[in-house]
């Protein structure tokens, strides 16, 4: 007989939480994110003594990254379903208005929780600590006007903040379990527990004993909120069952017993802006240049001090010939003796331009090698377009690694949220589509477009299918959008295209109301030529010879001529 699996108590998961913690001290992580995320905010004289002497920053990191975030991410992000052959009792055609189904809804998932402002967070904080971590779960209090309640909702979470059962590995799914730790107030943490022990949800005798706690980790701005307490959201993959199950406790004990979420993937995903091996913390960009930004300010500061010492003129005068120097302007200096020999100025020390040289030569080099080069960054005048859309595809090089990693992220996401949904959306109205014929091809000469209706959906139906996932994404920069609009108007010019499909191509904000433009030219291409007006005395085949002579005052002699010829 099989041992059952077992289900971890709240020590075995203090004891899990504990040993994770000691691994990231132990490769000084929570140091280095505390000092990388001053070097990025620009608190880059932390902890030293400047006893007064200046102390100048020049932060090359925040518009740095800033650019290679923009760069990666796009403002146009769709994740579709779609149908894939399988053995189960469903056609193809039915396969397919499920993937559409799904498709909408991932496209509502989207928007509703700005997942293209969350993705640049999210490369981000991959960028200035070295991991980003989205997390997603389903909120049943949501009002959504469906008989079942709740959405999906998907947050930011602080690597500092995401333990895996195994720190060997950054495979999300291959982990036996995963911790998240979160700082929440006690009342709430206390009302949590109150709640899920009236459901029969939590065994927690004594609920007043959740008390605040400390930080583990010692957050410098945690000391100004001393009325929180740690939660711990333990996910581990249960092996009798195969699916997630969850369980939320504090250090007192287990605020909600462990349940079965029948999620087959553990609900996150998760980067490295760079791979460390044996390691599921990487790399952050900041931490391997932050000696070239401590050399930058070290080099200005010194220059500053050269300069507010030596750098300016001194007065040297004989205190023989003149008891005390006014430097008032237009005020008269009394001499006894020669004037010549009474006072002197010392010239100041120059600079040496090679200080400067070199300073510029160190900003230059660090952001060439960080694909921040001055073509990428807008500090140059490229001659044609070709040349811009050349040097930026160079410049962006550098980055595509981490650019195909985000959008493989986002693509498990997809695949996330198609597992929440086939758990927790149970039956929901949805619209669904239905093709028409293409005019002409219509019964009885009807014009009829797609419409669209609404219907229940049992989403439970996704657990019998197979869907595959597909994410595209648009151009994210200014220049790809000129060097489509370049491409447009040549091929309108040479008449490859019509005026419509260039309207239809055109990117967003290029032309207002494109919707209404777009209708017109259909509109137009669906009506038909006009006839010409009846009651007309001319058809087309009129030739001069059938036309009329009609007579007048003026030619009385052509109308006699006409008459005797029987014309």
């Amino acid at each position: 007989m099989a041992k059952k699996f077992p289900i971890p108590t709240c020590e075995q998961i203090k004891e899990r939480y504990d040993k994770a913690h000691a691994f990231n001290e132990q490769i000084k992580l929570y140091d280095t994110v505390s000092t990388n995320e001053n070097f990025f905010i620009g608190n880059q004289w932390e902890g030293v003594q400047a006893n007064g002497l200046p102390t100048p920053t020049y932060n090359m990191f925040k518009r740095v990254i800033n650019f290679q975030v923009s760069t990666i991410t796009s403002d146009s992000l769709t994740i579709r379903g779609l149908a894939m052959p399988s053995t189960s009792p469903y056609t193809m055609k039915e396969l397919e208005r499920i993937a559409e189904i799904v498709s909408h809804q991932m496209s509502a998932i989207i928007k509703r929780n700005k997942i293209v402002a969350k993705n640049r967070e999210f490369l981000r904080n991959a960028a200035v600590t070295g991991d980003g971590c989205m997390h997603f779960y389903f909120d049943p209090t949501i009002e959504n006007g469906q008989a079942v309640k709740g959405e999906i909702v998907a947050e930011v979470i602080d690597n500092l903040r995401v333990l895996f059962g195994n720190p060997n590995s950054r495979d999300v799914q291959t982990q036996p379990y995963i911790i998240l730790v979160r700082r929440e107030l006690v009342d709430e943490v206390r009302w949590k527990a109150e709640q899920y022990k009236e459901a029969g949800l939590c065994k927690l005798e004594d609920i007043d004993s959740i008390t605040p706690d400390s930080e583990k980790f010692q957050n410098k701005y945690d000391q100004y909120t001393d009325d929180k307490v740690t939660v711990l959201t333990y996910y581990f993959r249960n092996r009798d069952t195969g699916t997630i199950w969850c369980i939320e406790a504090t250090e007192k004990g287990i605020i909600r017993d462990a349940y079965d979420t029948e999620y087959t993937m553990y609900p996150l995903i998760w980067i490295n802006w760079d791979y460390i091996r044996d390691c599921y913390h990487g790399q952050a960009m900041v931490t391997g240049l932050i000696p070239n930004q401590k050399f930058i300010n070290k080099m200005f500061a010194l220059v500053m001090i050269s300069m507010m010492t030596t750098s300016f003129p001194k007065i040297i005068y004989d205190k023989n010939k003149i008891r005390r120097w006014d430097g008032g302007v237009g005020t008269a200096v009394g001499v006894t003796g020669n004037v010549n020999d009474a006072a002197t100025v010392l010239e100041g020390a120059s600079v040496s331009p090679q200080i400067a040289q070199f300073i510029e030569l160190a900003f230059d080099k660090t952001h060439s090698l960080l694909g921040a080069s001055d073509v990428a960054m807008g500090d140059s005048r490229p001659d044609n377009t070709s040349a811009i859309i050349a040097l930026q595809r160079a410049a962006n090089t550098p980055m595509e690694m981490i650019k195909q990693d985000d959008h493989e992220k986002l693509e498990e996401m997809g695949r996330i949220c198609l597992d929440i949904m086939s758990v927790k959306y149970g039956t929901r109205n949805v619209e669904v589509s239905m093709d028409m014929d293409a005019p002409g091809s219509q019964p009885f000469g009807m014009n009829l477009e797609p419409q669209s209706f609404t219907e229940p959906f049992d989403f439970s139906v996704l657990k019998e299918v197979q869907l595959a996932i597909e994410m595209e994404v648009g151009a994210s920069s200014y220049w790809s959008e000129m060097a489509s609009m370049q491409t447009l108007d040549n091929l309108l010019m040479n008449n490859l295209i019509t005026p419509e499909q260039y309207i239809e191509r055109l990117p967003n904000g290029y032309v207002s109301k494109k919707e209404e433009l777009l209708a017109d030219f259909r509109a137009a291409a669906l009506t038909p030529p006009q006839a010409p007006a009846t009651g007309s005395n001319m058809s087309m085949e009129t030739t001069s010879e059938d036309i009329p002579v009609q007579g007048g005052s003026g030619n009385a002699s052509l109308q006699r001529a006409l008459n005797e010829e029987g014309a």
